[in-house]
């Protein structure tokens, strides 16, 4: 539902009024600054999604209609000004990545049911699908406030899971869900001790569309780059003097390997955030060492449970914590019934959403599993310890089974990146005739580890039932447009290597 901006009592807490906000306090501040393309700044941004948003409007755009947004990584500036539009004309805005495979697309935009796309000039949508437009199709034409702004209940974004596991699902979010912690005038801005924060997120991903709030609500302007290379994201740090690094714990990995603390000088970083899983204690470490004036941040939250989240400055005494939140009321551990569990047992991690809670978009049957009021279901495995840390044992559905034990991935995972010759690690379960799941490693490795090296080296650090029976050398692990690995791929691989 869409209400006019005139003769409202109070603005609304909305992603355009605060576009509005940062337009009219900073005008020709930079909010968005894209490595080689251009830089969007908040006057501009305002100006060319008004403009944008009436083009939707005489294209026929009524109030709710879902709006696809593929870009990929030099789109940026396009995507946050169609982002806004979509929003100024009272639509949905569903950001799509263009590393989505074609399929996975089209299903998106049937699953939404799409009024239209908004796509970057050379990125093809889907054939057969609603509607396209680039942002240079609906920018011609006169600009100026179109009156319309949604309400802070209104739904304002579908972001689709990963699918890792299965089919995506649509996430919906409505304005105030987005806009929750953001400061709607100039005092108290976050990441003010930085002039750039700098990201490469895809498009398309939880970490992207937060990456966008701090792009409208925080003191420092957004850098990202096309497409994320160490050696780039280094020469960036340096050349920017960035003050705020966000990766994901593949890419921190990446630039670990690559040595570009050797190539570039990194002591401007205050604060380098780890998001979308949870940070292997090595690499963590590593980190600290490489980013020798930044704190390492993991911040774990979910496409689901957004803006719920845990933070947590990596701490050796505690190094499998992924943080505890401000009320203890805020987080719980249940059992196989939904019965709280107390301190140092292990069940399903919940989070409470301090705000207007998200939910599956068109799916209530999903939903009833994930959602249950304010409360949102992580998928996640672990336990509280007793200052109330949270530990994660591992995601639900990645807990090996193996004769009478539970296997955390997580745990094999972490220790093999203590070995010098890997650079990645994941960890997954095949089956097995006598143990109905056996352990099985793909590391990425310049080294040619047989299984007999690997064991060894993993022998003091777990159990005789964690260690195992397969290694996979590989070049790369397959991995999502958020960076996450396809863990059903790897085992896919394997299962099929045994039929042939």
């Amino acid at each position: 539902m869409t209400t006019p901006l005139a003769g409202t009592a109070r603005a609304a807490r909305t992603t355009t009024r605060l576009l509005a906000t940062r337009a009219g306090e900073d005008p020709d501040r930079a909010a968005v600054v894209v490595d080689g393309v251009g830089t969007l700044t908040f006057g501009a941004w305002e100006a060319r999604s008004d403009a944008v948003a009436r083009g939707l409007l005489e294209r026929g755009l009524a109030a709710g209609d879902r709006v696809g947004l593929l870009f990929g990584g030099r789109g940026w500036i396009d995507f946050a000004v169609a982002y806004c539009a979509v929003h100024k004309a009272g639509g949905v805005a569903v950001p799509l990545s263009d590393r989505f495979p074609p399929a996975e697309l089209a299903f998106m935009l049937s699953d939404c049911a799409a009024s239209g796309v908004i796509h970057e000039r050379g990125v093809r949508p889907p054939p057969g699908g609603p509607r396209a437009w680039t942002v240079d199709d609906l920018e011609n034409g006169p600009g100026g406030p179109v009156g319309v702004e949604g309400s802070e209940g209104s739904l304002a974004q579908i972001l689709y899971t990963s699918g890792t596991t299965g089919r995506p699902k649509g996430v919906a979010a409505t304005h105030g869900n987005l806009t929750f912690g953001c400061a709607f005038s100039g005092r108290r801005r976050p990441l003010a001790h930085s002039r750039h924060f700098l990201h490469a997120f895809p498009v398309g991903t939880n970490a992207a569309q937060t990456m966008l709030i701090n792009a409208l609500d925080a003191e420092a302007s957004a850098l990202t780059l096309p497409l994320f290379t160490p050696a780039r994201f280094g020469k960036l740090i340096e050349s920017q003097r960035v003050g705020t690094v966000f990766a994901v714990p593949t890419m921190a990995g990446e630039l670990l390997k690559a040595g570009i603390h050797e190539r570039y000088d990194l002591s401007s970083v205050r604060l380098f955030g780890s998001t979308a899983a949870a940070l292997p204690p090595p690499v963590a470490v590593a980190l600290g060492e490489v980013f020798t004036n930044a704190v390492i941040v993991n911040y774990y939250t979910s496409t689901e449970a957004a803006p719920a989240q845990l933070t947590m400055i990596f701490d050796p005494a505690r190094p499998t914590s992924v943080g505890r939140p401000a009320s203890p009321g805020d987080i719980r551990i249940a059992g196989e019934g939904g019965e709280p569990l107390p301190a140092g047992e292990t069940g399903e991690v919940w989070l409470r959403s301090p705000t207007a809670p998200r939910a599956y978009y068109g799916d209530r049957q999903a939903g009833t599993a994930v959602f249950r009021g304010h409360w949102i279901r992580m998928g996640d495995v672990g336990h509280l310890d007793g200052e109330g840390y949270l530990h994660l044992v591992d995601r639900d559905q990645d807990i090996i089974k193996s004769g009478a034990f539970k296997i955390s991935t997580m745990k094999i995972e972490a220790a093999l990146h203590e070995h010098p010759e890997v650079s990645d690690a994941a960890v997954f379960g095949t089956p097995h005739a006598g143990l109905g799941t056996q352990v099985v490693a793909a590391i990425v490795s310049s080294a040619s580890l047989s299984l007999r090296e690997v064991r060894a080296f993993l022998a003091p650090r777990l159990a005789e039932h964690e260690l195992p029976r397969r290694v996979l050398i590989l070049d790369s692990l397959p991995k999502n447009a958020g960076g996450k690995v396809v863990k059903r791929e790897l085992r896919e691989r394997v299962l099929s290597s045994a039929d042939s």
